[in-house]
């Protein structure tokens, strides 16, 4: 049996773990932290959502992300403080322009594939993790943020996507709750939400139980490939430094990906991109009944809304590039907390709970799965706000790239 490492233990590292013990191989995953799924995969927004396929590089978008520098509250904000990493990356995101229809097209078509193969892990393994299939529900607050939607959607719709438009009122049959106008919407039935952190850490459980290995606390310090062997340095709480050796390994490890890429001779050009969330508890009967049901995004905020469970609520958004800080500013964590009292203000979110997640983002916004220079080493990585929606159609993909080298 043929021995493979995997490089993190979150959302895509886990899956990626699951898929190859079933195919057959002996697998290690090594992680940093203590336990699976408690950096990037602990609090996202909680949406498993094709309908959120449209990458970023767009003129428009840009556009208005320069509008919004100077703002401490903007969707978007970003560190001047130069670097080669985040100037390189940057430069390459706008480059990608030229792409935005045919990678947003890629996008939803892997999205579409991938609700198939997370069925398929969640039958298999039988895990819970709040998960609803209550649709997604975009809104929009002007004419002008509908109109591209409406463009956006043409997009989506040649990927395989099938979306309903609403008129103002239509919005309101489907989540009476909301207390603002819009002018209109889009609503995708076969979207959901759950929570990702149960779903990573409870797969995690399983595949333990069909034997992959996890090293937790494990700080990898070198990756280095020999012929045809791969050997992992890697220190376990700060005893001393280990080494096991693998047949081939495969780097799930998010925005550290770019770090353990420069060890094996590959550039894989992925930048940390900060999102931040709030859970808000939903203690008593009226929070309960005012909070959604339905998933929502509010395109024009950048704001994503998920139901997990009868006394959870979470809603996430915003963007940060300023490299490989999780520092929690209020700044950004109220527009969040706004948005709710806005919407729903018999929602108190007096005990919101804040969280900051960096997303690894590669400049084209798709996800990395790829053989490195070396024949034994696989990428799988790189998913910035799709991260749970696509890993398991990529960890598929791997998968078959490893069994076809493995030939």
């Amino acid at each position: 049996m043929k021995t493979i490492a995997v490089i993190g233990a979150g959302v895509t590292g886990v899956t990626t773990a699951f898929v190859l013990r079933e195919l057959g191989y002996k697998v290690t995953v090594f992680e940093k932290q203590r336990y699976p799924s408690i950096v990037t995969s602990y609090a996202n927004g909680g949406q498993l959502s094709a309908s959120n396929a449209e990458v970023w590089n767009h003129f428009g978008t840009i556009l208005k992300a320069v509008t919004w520098l100077l703002k401490k509250d903007a969707p978007l904000k970003i560190n001047f403080w130069p670097n080669w990493h985040k100037v390189s990356w940057l430069a390459e995101f706008l480059l990608q322009t030229k792409n935005y229809k045919k990678n947003t097209i890629q996008t939803v078509k892997m999205a579409i594939e991938s609700r198939k193969y997370m069925q398929k892990i969640v039958d298999d393994a039988g895990i819970e993790f709040d998960k609803s299939n209550c649709g997604i529900l975009h809104i929009y607050k002007s004419h002008r943020e509908f109109e591209h939607a409406h463009r956006v959607n043409e997009l989506l719709a040649l990927g395989g996507l099938e979306r309903r438009r609403l008129t103002e009122n239509e919005i309101l049959t489907i989540e009476p709750n909301l207390e603002k106008k819009f002018v209109g919407g889009y609503y995708t039935k076969t979207d959901s939400t759950g929570d990702i952190h149960k779903f990573t850490s409870n797969l995690a459980r399983v595949a333990m139980d069909r034997g992959v290995n996890f090293q937790q606390s494990a700080d990898v310090k070198s990756i280095k490939v020999l012929g045809s062997e791969v050997k992992i340095k890697f220190n376990c709480k700060d005893l001393q430094d280990q080494i096991e050796t693998f047949d081939m390994c495969v780097i799930c490890a998010g925005v550290a990906s770019h770090k353990f890429a420069k060890m094996l001779g590959d550039r894989v050009n992925i930048y940390p991109v900060k999102g931040y969330s709030i859970t808000v508890p939903l203690p008593d009967l009226i929070s309960q009944k005012k909070a959604p049901n339905v998933s929502l995004l509010d395109d024009e905020a950048k704001i994503v809304t998920s139901r997990l469970g009868k006394n959870r609520f979470r809603v996430a958004g915003t963007a940060e590039i300023a490299g490989h800080n999780l520092d929690i500013l209020e700044a950004r964590i109220q527009p969040l907390k706004n948005w709710v009292e806005s919407n729903f203000p018999e929602v108190s979110t007096k005990d919101a709970q804040p969280w900051a997640g960096l997303r690894p983002m590669r400049p084209n916004m798709m996800p990395l799965v790829s053989q490195g220079k070396e024949p034994n080493v696989f990428y799988n990585t790189g998913h910035g706000h799709l991260g749970w929606t696509l890993a398991c159609y990529t960890a598929n993909m791997v998968g078959e790239l490893i069994i076809g080298s493995d030939t």
